[in-house]
Order: C-alpha cells, then structure tokens, then sequence
C-alpha cells in the first residue's frame, strides 16, 4: 500500500513538472548568442517602417531590438481597407494573428487537405470543367473559407499560406506575431521570411528597412513572388496555360503592392456569417467528449473570440477581466507552442504583481493606456512608463510586472512563448506571499506578526484588484 502511495505520489509530480516546463525543453530551440535577456531598460516600442500598398498598409516593429532579440518573436500590423485584399503568403514560423478592428474573411492553403467548398455538386464537376462555366457564372471549388471578427485570434501554422479580405465598411486591422525562435523556422532568426504567391511585394523584416521611414509601391522593385524567378515557359507548362499568363504570374509588373484592391467586390463561395452558429460550434469543441483529439489538420479550429466577456476566466465587476488562450481551449496551439492573454481593466484598477513561470510575454495596447512596472532580477526598475493603443513591450520570463489602468481604463493583449503559459501573482488571496506562513513574513520583511497578518490577507481578490481607494471605501462602510 505504501509502494502504490509513493508511486502516486511520484507520478502526480512528473506530471505537474510535464505542465511547467512543458515550453522550455525541444518545442522551442531559442540559440541565444550573448545575453539578449539581459535588460537593463525597456521601452514601449512602436512601428519603425510602413509599408504603403494599394489596399492598405503594413507596420513593421524592429526585430533588432533587443526586446524582441530576447523573446525570440516579430511583430507587424496590417490595415486592410474595404474591398482589399491581402495577397495570399506564408512564413517559416507560425503566427498568431489579432483582429484588433474589423471584420473580413481568410482563405488557408493546407497541404493535403479537400476542397470542400463547392458551387456545384460532385456530379456535375466533370462538366464543370469542360464548359468552364454554367449560367454565366463559373463554377469553383476551394477550401474552407473562415469569418474575420474584431476580437478574434487565429492561430497559423508554419508554411501555410493564406489570404485576407476586408468585407466591411471599416478598415480591418490585424496585429501578427512571428515565432522566429520556434523550432519549424530553419531559415533566418532575426529578420522573418514571408514567401508570396502573387504579386510583387517588398519584404516585411530587411536590414535596409530597419533604418525608420515610409516606403510607397514599387519603390524596392527586386521583390517579388515565388514564381519570379522561375523560368517563364515552366511556369506556362506546370499550369498548363500560355505563357502571357504566366508572365502574370510572375508579375514583374504588378507594383500594387501586398494588399491590393477589388474594385468590384470579393465574390466567393462562402457560408453565410452566424455568430451563433460559431458559439454553438465552439460549445461543441468544448464539451466533455472533446478533447481535441478528433481534429486533423483540415478540420482543426484556428481562431477563438478572445474578447468575448461569457469567456473570461477571472472577472470582477469593479476591477476588469482577464481571458486566457491556451493549448487546452484551442488544441492547435500545442504545435504552435504559443498562447495569448486578454486584459480588460477599468478606471485606476489594478493587476496584481506577478510574473511569468515559462515564458516571456509581449504585451500590446488595444485601448486607452495603462502605467507598467516591470522589474528585473536585480530588482532593478527597467521599465516604468505609460503604454499606449498601439505600442508594445516585452516582459522577460521571470520579470516581475503590474499593471494599472488609467482614466479611461486599459484594454491590451499579451502574446506568450509557451502553448500552456504559467503566471505567479505576488499579492492577492493565490499570491506568493498569502502561500507563507504569517512568521515567515514577519522575519523575512522585519515586520511585527500584526503587520504580517494584514499584508498577507489585506486584498481578498485574486489577481484584479479595484483601486485601492475604493476599497477603503467598502471598509469603512462595513466598519
């Protein structure tokens, strides 16, 4: 009885070791040269090159800073006006994709997978295909095609190439986080490669880039697509076309840049937009017979409403909430070996001090501007500044952090290196400090037990506290 008590007792901490350390071993092949996490000042980064294109613009963050030297990731912003389109790529690395504003459709090329929307049926291919067309419309088949909605995350794999369209009356913009650190990029770790279909679009991440400003349509012409610098003729051959369309292909002329516009519309064959259909649909995924295990590639859910309120996991009406994004809820993100975080805090409230067990954190504002401390191992203060809509900064693994709304309140997500990232909050009713016994406190701070007693029960929340002005309120009305 004992051996099978020990043996228990064994297996429940290799597991519980498996869940926090799940990120640091093979899923993610960080090759640092020096001490890029050494960090003696952050700063709250923005965009330091634009890329102007027909239908929009990209944003592009410095991937030499040393902030995302140290996390290991890339970090651009698109803005896609009604009726662009963004030409279809992919990347070395995976991507998680923010929809900040906005609403569209995306296309995904996934190897291997069927095609299985369909304006006709199996029967009538065939003749599909022979008369190129039926009714005046041409018939199609193609592969699923996902909605685009302000608050939703979509998780990309490497190597998978897809395309957007903005079918609003706004301008969709999407936030994009390369893991250039991953182990599926083979290529270069400092400046991401992104490999285009069509078109010919300047590169997101080049040294020359890097030196700030804005670049216009056609300005850098030696990009291009991956059939440029292909032979002509076996372009012609491998599609079985002529050869003035492949030289369309090609595109050596096209200097609309990476998001073009269609004039006329994107007309597509699409299922209609439903949020409750989706809602019933993720219901489904989360049952307690799912577990993820029944997804192929073809068929895996990418995307997740992030900044759907009902999905919160810590709420408080006074403080804010806060949504996590992790392998569990979203199984594709155990190959992607990322996660993400959404915070919402109202007027002055505060998240509690903590840091990140397992992985560093890339923390961007969506709304309204917050003060964050972060502290290094030193116990040094590397950062002690406003972040704004827009801006960004990275949190190292470890550094501890906090996080105060101000007068409009403060909405950001936080992009994580880690498919199952962990956070330790220092102060609060599951904090580090309420895990110690009350003597330990008073000698470790030299402070009476009475003094330790209210610092380790003073604040009854968990992890968002409401301004502490308020509280003071609330206890001496109950006083």
């Amino acid at each position: 009885m004992a051996k099978s008590t020990t043996t228990l007792f064994l297996l429940s901490c290799s597991i519980a070791l498996v869940l926090l350390n799940g990120c640091m071993g093979q899923g993610r092949m960080r090759e640092m040269q020096g001490n890029e996490c050494q960090i003696d000042r952050l700063t709250a980064l923005e965009p330091t090159h634009r890329i102007q294109a027909e239908g929009g613009l990209t944003e592009v963050w410095d991937t030499q800073d040393q902030q995302f030297q140290c996390s290991g990731v890339s970090v651009i912003r698109r803005t896609i006006e009604p009726n662009g389109l963004l030409l279809p790529s992919f990347t070395s690395g995976p991507e998680l994709i923010y929809i900040e504003q906005g609403n569209g459709i995306s296309g995904l090329m996934i190897p291997g997978c069927p095609e299985t929307f369909e304006s006709m049926s199996q029967e009538s291919w065939r003749e599909g295909m022979e008369r190129g067309m039926r009714g005046g419309r041409f018939q199609d088949q193609h592969q699923k095609i996902r909605h685009l909605r302000q608050g939703h995350i979509f998780a990309m794999p490497a190597g998978v190439a897809h395309w957007a369209y903005n079918s609003g009356n706004e301008p969709l913009v999407a936030v994009i986080l390369i893991d250039t650190s991953n182990h599926a990029n083979q290529l270069d770790k400092d400046y991401p490669k992104r490999f285009y279909l069509a078109g010919k679009p300047q590169q997101e991440h080049s040294r020359h880039h890097h030196r700030g400003g804005e670049s216009q349509r056609g300005e850098h012409g030696s990009d291009g697509n991956v059939f440029s610098g292909l032979d002509t003729k076996s372009v012609a051959q491998s599609f079985g076309v002529s050869e003035d369309i492949a030289e369309k292909l090609q595109a050596k002329q096209d200097e609309r840049g990476n998001i073009v516009l269609v004039q006329e519309g994107l007309h597509v064959i699409k299922p209609p937009s439903s949020r409750s259909y989706d809602d019933e649909r993720e219901q489904r995924h989360r049952s307690p017979r799912s577990n993820g295990l029944e997804e192929t590639i073809c068929s895996a859910r990418l995307s997740e409403n992030i900044d759907d309120p009902s999905k919160a996991d810590v709420y408080s009406p006074e403080a804010g909430r806060l949504t996590t994004l992790n392998s569990f809820n979203l199984p594709i993100l155990s190959n992607l070996r990322l996660s993400a975080e959404k915070g919402v805090l109202y007027r002055n409230a505060i998240m509690a001090p903590h840091y990140n067990l397992n992985a560093h954190s890339i923390i961007y504002g969506v709304r309204g501007r917050g003060r964050i401390q972060i502290v290094n191992a030193q116990g040094n203060s590397v950062f002690d500044d406003e972040l704004r809509q827009g801006q960004l900064v990275v949190v190292p693994q470890n550094f501890a952090v906090v996080k105060q709304a101000g007068e409009e309140g403060f909405e950001w997500i936080a992009f994580k290196t880690c498919e199952n990232a962990l956070f330790q909050t220092l102060a609060g009713r599951t904090s580090a400090i309420r895990a110690m016994p009350v003597e330990v406190i008073s000698n470790i701070y030299q402070i009476s037990r009475e003094q330790a007693y209210r610092l380790k029960f003073s604040r009854s929340e968990t992890t968002l506290f409401r301004p502490e002005n308020q509280g003071r309120q609330r206890r001496e009305m109950a006083a």
